[in-house]
This record gives structure tokens, sequence and C-alpha cells, in this order.
């Protein structure tokens, strides 16, 4: 009798207790006899391979409302993947049934149906089984083909929406803002058509592209999360998370809607999360902060009464309907076809010759900062309005001429007489006529002495505009008698000069050049045309007293060499060598990230492939090298000695009557004596562009069993990326632990293919340097290289 009382009372406290400490019931279909399902029985239907699981899920808003939802099972984040009625919270009285007719409802409080689509079948044998996928199935219906915000493994790609509603994931190509504006699509344009269960996207193109852990067996979603960016998700058994293995974009700020109205974003590129919005001058944040959007200061009533304000590295793109491409020869004709407008806004306009202007009309929106745009844009506001840019570039350095303003005198009360009129007009004349005479004398005697020197130099033909004439007294002045050394180089002493307008300079003055005259004034006249952003500028020059010298701009950070290679490693002497350039806090030059060396590897890519390719002569360097690489204040590339190249014709190869370069830097043709083209320069900048990821120079043997005479710098490159998958062994110690292979494989991975590309041993396997820039931007596919080899070593 005592133990039947205690088996009643020990039934009656496991009755009481609260369903959500009882063990969950673990469903492996769910059938017309379980039905109808509600929040309160705690049941749960499991996959048979125990990796997903569906049911009732509590809102993270409140958790007295539901989804049903299928998510992740036995790991610590259980991230949904998929729900029935994300957008329709149910409460406690919902109920998930199979009617008799055998239709599948998710019914709320008030009966109404919040299943998506037609689930029907027969009410006898149809079940809802959750299979090993992650695809919830009842008869014909599949959860496969209404996706919300994730696509799972080996699920065909459809239409994705992020939670809060604002973006979507259309035609599997395009990434769409407010279901009309696409900020980004597909790489070529291909569609995406699955992801594999070992981390590869496949194309509708047939290719493919791979995650960061491509091949090893975890747990992978792509979900369209609520900042707009797309992205492959991996769950790290080790973190015990959720790492993020590709994205569709590296840089927030691209996404459309990232800030409101009027309003620029800002990001400083070390995560592509972190965003912030600024007003342009002229504007002030709305009620809810510029994130929100901007509000113009002093609206714009008379078109005519306003000005421009120029916002360097900034873009707005206000979309197909708002914005005008045309094409302007100039920035003026730009601004004039903006200023004539009533409902434009504002312009872009790129400093690249090809005439791109875009007007802004009528609103502007989608505003990002970034240098890789290229793109200075100038906003249009009351000319009353006192703001000015805080947004300035390098294009502030291109401002050298200075108006002065020249007025006379005006003359004396008392001067109006006739009589002292006559005298100051015949003293005038008289003096002017003396003054003309020993002006005339002089220069009859010193004509036949510089008119030979001006026809020798061609210095009569030199156009107006070019580089400014200085006297060797100025020079000597402003480099205080030629004390202040900064570097020596092949063809001169380089010293530090400070002009009288306080502009500091390079002084470079020339000796032991081959060809005499003609050969200096061919450098004068080739660098004065030269005009790009990643070329040191010619300044002005002097020819004077047998001196030859070249004024240069000053790039104070000195050469890539001092940032690239340990302390102690060999380098070659040239210009700016004597320079220091910044320091870090230890003494030692700053170590530069993967993003720095990549603008400069771009930035030296463009400016040889504007020798090449677009000046008036075709300019061949010769000698790329690190030490022929200046970094500027803000470390922007400008490439140094490239005023002695030689000069052909493009349908012409250059003959060389001896060699020109460094050793470890020159192309194979040199030592056979083959013809010289513009593939020489190409084969020293892909050694370069080596040395920029590894950090060592080309001639280091990197640990090899080879013996020295044998050993090939991009051949042992070669081999630990392309055959032994190691892409972590070539990359520079220094910096190796911030290596990411998420943010920086592709920028990484371009370099090195791009490398070997200018590497091959024959010159016509090589790219051109115009395709080189664009293999480094990411706008053509880099398909895999070949091993190069050097011309006398057999390839292994």
């Amino acid at each position: 009798m005592a133990a039947l009382i205690l088996s009643f009372l020990f039934a009656f406290l496991l009755s009481d207790l609260p369903p959500s400490s009882a063990q969950p019931l673990i469903l492996s279909s769910f059938n017309l006899s379980d039905s109808p399902w509600r929040p309160d029985q705690n049941q749960t239907l499991l996959s048979a391979n125990n990796v997903f699981a569906a049911g009732f899920r509590p809102a993270p808003s409140s958790q007295k409302l539901y989804t049903f939802s299928v998510w992740y099972q036995n790991i610590s984040e259980r991230t949904i993947v998929w729900s029935a009625n994300d957008k329709s919270l149910v409460n406690g009285s919902a109920a998930l049934v199979i009617t008799a007719s055998g239709q599948l409802r998710l019914n709320d409080f008030s009966g109404q149906n919040l299943w998506p689509w037609n689930a029907s079948g027969n009410p006898n044998s149809t079940e809802l089984i959750l299979d090993n996928n992650g695809n919830l199935n009842y008869a014909n219906w599949q959860s496969f083909k209404f996706p919300t915000d994730t696509i799972l493994p080996n699920q065909n790609m459809s239409l994705i929406v992020s939670k809060n509603g604002k973006y979507r994931f259309t035609n599997s190509t395009d990434l769409v803002y407010d279901s009309t504006d696409s900020y980004w699509t597909a790489p070529n344009g291909n569609v995406l058509q699955v992801l594999n269960s070992d981390g590869e996207m496949v194309q509708g193109n047939g290719g493919s592209f791979i995650s960061a852990d491509f091949g090893a067996n975890r747990l992978r979603r792509l979900t369209l999360e609520n900042d707009g960016n797309l992205i492959i998700y991996s769950f790290d058994p080790d973190l015990g998370k959720w790492v993020i293995v590709w994205e569709a974009i590296q840089q927030a700020c691209i996404v459309y809607g990232t800030c409101g109205p009027n309003a620029i974003c800002i990001s400083d590129g070390s995560d592509s999360t972190t965003t912030a919005c600024s007003c342009p001058p002229g504007f002030r944040p709305s009620a809810g902060g510029a994130k929100e959007g901007c509000e113009i200061k002093i609206p714009i009533k008379d078109a005519r009464k306003t000005k421009f304000l120029q916002l360097d590295y900034v873009n707005y793109t206000s979309g197909p309907n708002n914005t005008i491409q045309i094409n302007a020869q100039n920035l003026t004709i730009c601004r004039h076809s903006c200023y004539n407008n009533s409902k434009c806004l504002g312009f872009g306009f790129k400093y690249d010759g090809q005439g791109y202007c875009a007007l802004q009309l009528e609103r502007l929106l989608y505003g990002y900062w970034s240098p890789g745009t290229e793109t200075a844009m100038f906003l249009r506001v009351d000319s009353n309005e006192n703001d000015t840019s805080n947004f300035t570039g390098m294009t502030s350095l291109l401002e050298t001429i200075c108006p002065v303003n020249i007025s006379l005198p005006l003359p004396p009360e008392e001067s109006s007489t006739t009589t002292r009129n006559i005298v100051i007009i015949c003293t005038l004349f008289a003096a002017e006529l003396i003054s003309g005479v020993v002006f005339f004398w002089g220069f009859v005697k010193k004509y036949i002495k510089y008119r030979d020197m001006a026809q020798t130099l061609g210095l009569e033909f030199l156009p107006a505009g070019g580089p400014k004439r200085f006297t060797y007294a100025e020079l000597k002045t402003a480099t205080n008698d030629f004390s202040n050394l900064i570097g020596k180089g092949g063809f001169g002493d380089v010293y530090r000069g400070d002009l009288t307008d306080h502009r500091v300079v390079a002084v470079k003055c020339l000796k032991h050049v081959t060809g005499g005259d003609a050969e200096f004034w061919a450098e004068v006249t080739i660098i004065a045309r030269m005009h790009h952003l990643n070329l040191v500028r010619l300044w002005g020059f002097c020819a004077e007293k047998g001196k030859r010298i070249l004024v240069y701009e000053h790039v104070p950070n000195g050469s890539l060499d001092k940032y690239l290679f340990q302390p102690g490693q060999p380098r070659f002497t040239e210009d700016y060598e004597l320079e220091t350039g910044p320091v870090s806090a230890n003494g030692m030059n700053p170590i530069l990230d993967w993003n720095i060396r990549y603008r400069i590897a771009l930035g030296v890519a463009r400016a040889i492939a504007y020798l090449h390719e677009e000046c008036l002569e075709w300019v061949l360097h010769c000698d790329i090298k690190p030490e022929n690489i200046l970094l500027g204040d803000d470390f922007c590339p400008k490439i140094s000695d490239f005023g002695l190249a030689k000069l052909r014709k493009k349908e012409d190869m250059v003959s060389m009557s001896r060699m020109r370069g460094t050793r470890g830097y020159m192309a194979p043709e040199w030592v056979r004596s083959d013809p010289i083209t513009a593939k020489a320069d190409v084969y020293s900048f892909g050694m370069v562009l080596l040395e920029i990821v590894t950090g060592t120079r080309n001639f280091e043997m990197q640990g090899s069993l080879k013996n020295s005479e044998e050993w090939y710098f991009p051949g042992w490159a070669f081999d630990k990326v392309f055959k032994e998958i190691k892409v972590e062994d070539i990359l520079d110690s220094r910096i190796k632990h911030s290596y990411d292979s998420r943010a920086h494989f592709q920028l990484v991975d371009r370099m090195v293919k791009t490398a070997m590309w200018c590497l091959q041993d024959r010159p016509d396997a090589r790219p051109s340097m115009g395709k080189v820039a664009k293999m480094l931007e990411g706008t053509v596919e880099i398909i895999e290289p070949r091993k190069p080899t050097i011309f006398f070593l057999s390839d292994e």
C-alpha cells in the first residue's frame, strides 16, 4: 500500500514539471496520426543523419511567439536556415495540422493558413519528412523550392531575401536593393547554380569558384545578410562558431542603402562590415543622423548662383534614371554641362584622359568614399556656402601655377600740366631708347653663343606650359650649394632642394650620359609629356655652364625595397638610397600590409602600361626593380629613372648595343641577345610583383635542396603555390600572421598568378602591361599559368 502511494506521488510530481525541462519528443516523420502539432508539445522532427531538425522555435523578440523552422542540430549555434512563417509569428495556440483531405496547414489563432504555397497529399500515406540535406518534404512540396534568406549545400539556387526585406538575390546573379537597384553581379554574369558540400560554387557556364575551406568536411550555408552581403559560412568545430569563407563584396560601402540620401559611406578597408556615414560639405545630418541621410544647409533657389566643391575619391551612384554619363574632353566641359542643367546636383569626373563625366540629376544616392573609384565628385552648392571640402586627394598637387596680379600706380595730381607731361614723356622715351640700345647691344653680343646652344638642345622648340627652366644660381641656392645629398644613381647624384615657392624638390645632376646633348633633350621632352599619378613628375631643368640638371618632385618615403626586405639584405644603389623615410616605433621602416602592397603593385602596373601603350612614343623602362619604385606620403607608388629609355616606333623592335638593367630582374632575351620589346619590362615587373608577396630578394634561396646555380625564385614559388598548394610558405613572414584567406585570398591569388604569367621564358607568352593591370584589377579571368623556367634550365 505504501509503495502504491509513493508511485502515485512520484507520477504527480513529474506531471507538474514544466514542458521545457522534459526531453523533447523526437519524430522521424509527421503524419495524420500525429496531428495537430502545437508549440507547447516540445516535439522535434529530426533528419536521419541527425544534422538537421525542424519544429516550432521561439522568436528572438519574444519567447511567447514562434516560427516553424529548420535549423542545424547538435552544434553550439542552432542557426535557423528556413522558416515557414518568418514574417508572421504565431502564438502558443497555433498548430501544424494535416487535414482529412491531406492538406498540410500552419494555422494561426484565427485559423489562417501560413504555410507557403499549397502542400497536399494522401492523408493516409503522406508524411512530413526532413531529409539529410535539410530539405523539408511533404508529397510534391519541398522547402528547397521556397527558401528564405539561406541556401544549403546541394540546394538549387533561387530567389532569397534578407530577413529585413531590404535586399534580394535575384536571377541567381544579382544582388538588388529595394527591389530595383542592382549593386553586385556574379563573376562574368554567370548564374550561381548550386553550392556543393565540399565548398565549391558551380556556375551556369560550367565554371566554378571555391570557398576558403574547400574540401574540408564541414557544415556550410549561403546566407544573404541584413547588411546586403552574400556570404558563405562554414562551421568551425574547433572555434565552435560560424566563420566566413567567401563573401561577394569586400567593401561594405559598395552595398546600396548603407547610408541615407546625400550621405557618404566611409570604410577603412580593415573590416568589410565596419562603415561610417558622413555628410558632405554644405550638408548636415537629418533628424535620424547621417546614416538616415543628410540635408542641404542652404537650398539652391537659383541654379545660376551656385558653385562646385571638389570631393576626391567620392562617387555617387544614383541609379540609371538619375545618372547621365557623357563624354567630356576636359573638366571645364563636364562642369559646364552640369551648370547648365538645373536638375544637376553634381558630377563625377576622372583625370584619366578618357572623358568620363557622370551627371547626377535630382537626387544623390549611394555615395561612398574609396581611392579605388579614381573619381572626383564635384558637389553643387549655393554660392554663399562657406563650407570647404574635407575630401582631398592627389589632385590638389596638380595645381602648380599661381596667378599674379600686376597693377600700376595712379599718376600724381600735379602731373596734369602740359609742360610737365611733355617733360615726363620725353624722359621716358629717352630712357626707353637708351635701354633698347643697351639691350640690343647685349643681345647681339650674346646671340651667337646662345643661338648655337639653343639649336643643339632644341630649346627654341620648348612647348608653352612645359617644365620650368631654372638657372644654375637658383638651383645652387635651393640646394645650399649642393650640400644636402639624398641619393646616388647611375646617371648622377641627387640633392634635396627648397624652392622660393616653398616646394621641396629632388635635384638630379646628370653625368656620364651616353649620347650627349641629344639624349639629355630626349629625357626632358619625354618626361615633360608624362602625366600619370604613378610616375615621378618633372618640374624643371637647367642647361647652363656645361651643367645638365633635372628638377623632380620630391618623394619623401624613399624606395620600395626599404619596406619589403629585412634589414641587412643587399640592395642595389639607386636614387634616394640615403633617404630613410618614415620609421616605426622600434626605429625601423613600417611593414606594409596586404592591401597597401596590392595598391602598390596595381599602381606600378598602370604606370608601366601608360609608358608602353598610352604615350605618343613607345617608352621602355629597361630597369624595373624595387629601388626604382618610390613611395609618396600615402604610400602611392611612383616609378623613377625612366627618362633615359630608348625610343622607337611601336611597330619596331629595339636592339640594344649593350645590356641594360639589374641582374635578377633582366628578362632572358637580354642574355640571348634577342630583340628587346616591351615584354622585357613585363618580366621585370613580374619579378618585383613576386618580391612584394614574399618580402625577399629573388636571388635568396628559400630552404631549397637545389644547388645555388640551379635555384630559380619563380620556379620555387610556382611549386609551392600550384604543386604543393602551400601558398602560406611564400608569404612575407613579417605579415604572414595577418594573412586572412577570406579577405586576402583573391588579392594574393591574382598577384601570384599574374607574376607567373609575367615571368614566362618566351616573350610572346607574357601578357602586355595593359592586360597585366586588368589581371590585377580582377576585370579579366586569369587561367592557371605554366611553370616559369630559365632558358638554360630544364623544367622538372
